[in-house]
């Protein structure tokens, strides 16, 4: 075996190591789950070389400044697993929510926290920033409510009740005017940013609603069900007198064997993506509303679907530990993403297309170029 990288994991504490054994790439992991401000360095190196091998002296002053990097921000992470990330437009910041019922503000270049957000009395399972704005984030809890956010000052601006079970899933219309929120109680609720009053219910779905996303103009909504089906419904623009029995069913999109877990629009909204729980991936037309290909390869269910801004990428995540990434035109997998060391429940890619961040129950976020 041979040590290649050490790098840090900075929620819980711990350090990955990559190594290649009989020609393969390995990694493994060191947890750190004591460290404290005050542990001793040397003492813990020592300790770290008894049990672990690839740890050589060759390779000691770099550990050590590894873990003072993590004695600095070990009191700043979430006490409890991470639920979900999500990056705004630039990539400069992103998100985490966990079941500690809070959500974090990060900033990716240093990973030092910038606020968190706190007020949900249960699991932040949902998050998203207004992108392209990036200056408010959504919660969606198990609370049922959601709640709007200030990415300046941390504040809580409105807080949408209406829910009769958990919200799983939410979305900023791009105009950032609307917030959509899905629910287990199998409906889709449409809420007013600035006056904070529920706009809408979109109900269709005959099970849990547990992902939905706009197209580009704001005119469409899709939602992915339990009940093994994606619906897109027209939503009308603009900011006149609302009426409550808008939101449209324009077509529900077949071929899923089980759950659909995640769905997205490209940015032209041309294309609809959807996530299953029976381990496949699909490309919808919006014009057709034929399957243009599906997406095989992953060895189980996907949690997370998203196009890259081009539009000529799809972003995969899965129980599997792995992400991929795949041509949306042929189906064809480009690249498969490995290191975490639990599933993969979220990934995204920034604004520019060239950087993805993935979140796993491993605890663990990875930033990848």
């Amino acid at each position: 075996m041979r040590l290649k990288r050490l790098h840090i994991r900075y929620y819980p504490p711990g350090m990955f190591l990559d190594y290649e054994k009989r020609g393969q790439l390995k990694t493994k992991c060191i947890d750190l789950l004591k460290l404290t401000p005050e542990t001793d360095v040397n003492e813990l190196v020592s300790e770290i070389r008894a049990s672990e091998p690839l740890i050589t002296s060759s390779c000691v002053e770099q550990v050590k400044v590894l873990i003072c990097k993590l004695q600095e921000k070990a009191l700043q992470a979430h006490i409890l697993p991470l639920t979900n990330v999500a990056f705004n437009k630039s990539g400069s910041s992103f998100i985490t929510g966990s079941y500690d019922r809070t959500c974090k503000i990060w900033d990716t270049a240093s990973g030092e926290e910038l606020h968190t957000l706190e007020g949900h009395r249960n699991v932040v399972y949902a998050i998203a920033f207004n992108n392209p704005y990036g200056d408010k984030i959504a919660t969606g809890s198990f609370d049922k409510t959601c709640k709007v956010w200030s990415v300046e000052t941390g504040k809580c601006l409105y807080t949408f009740r209406g829910h009769m079970a958990e919200i799983v899933c939410l979305a900023f219309n791009p105009q950032s005017t609307l917030v959509a929120t899905g629910s287990m109680d199998t409906t889709a609720k449409l809420w007013d940013v600035e006056s904070g009053e529920e706009v809408s219910t979109l109900a269709g779905h005959f099970a849990e609603i547990i992902a939905l996303c706009f197209n580009t103009t704001g005119d469409r909504l899709v939602t992915g069900s339990f009940d093994h089906t994606a619906i897109l419904w027209d939503i009308p623009c603009g900011r006149s007198v609302w009426d409550a029995d808008i939101g449209l069913c324009l077509v529900t999109l077949l071929g899923h064997n089980d759950e659909v877990l995640d769905v997205c629009f490209n940015y032209t909204g041309h294309l609809i993506a959807t996530a299953s729980a029976d381990g496949t991936s699909r490309v919808f037309s919006t014009e057709t509303f034929q399957c243009l290909c599906q997406l095989e390869g992953h060895k189980g269910e996907i949690s997370k679907v998203c196009f890259n801004p081009q539009g000529s990428r799809v972003l995969t995540a899965s129980v599997d530990k792995t992400a991929r990434v795949w041509c949306a035109k042929t189906g064809a997998c480009l690249q498969v993403l490995e290191g975490h060391s639990d599933e993969i429940f979220s990934c995204a890619f920034n604004y520019e297309g060239d950087t993805i961040i993935t979140g796993s129950k491993d605890n663990t976020c990875r930033i990848w170029h």
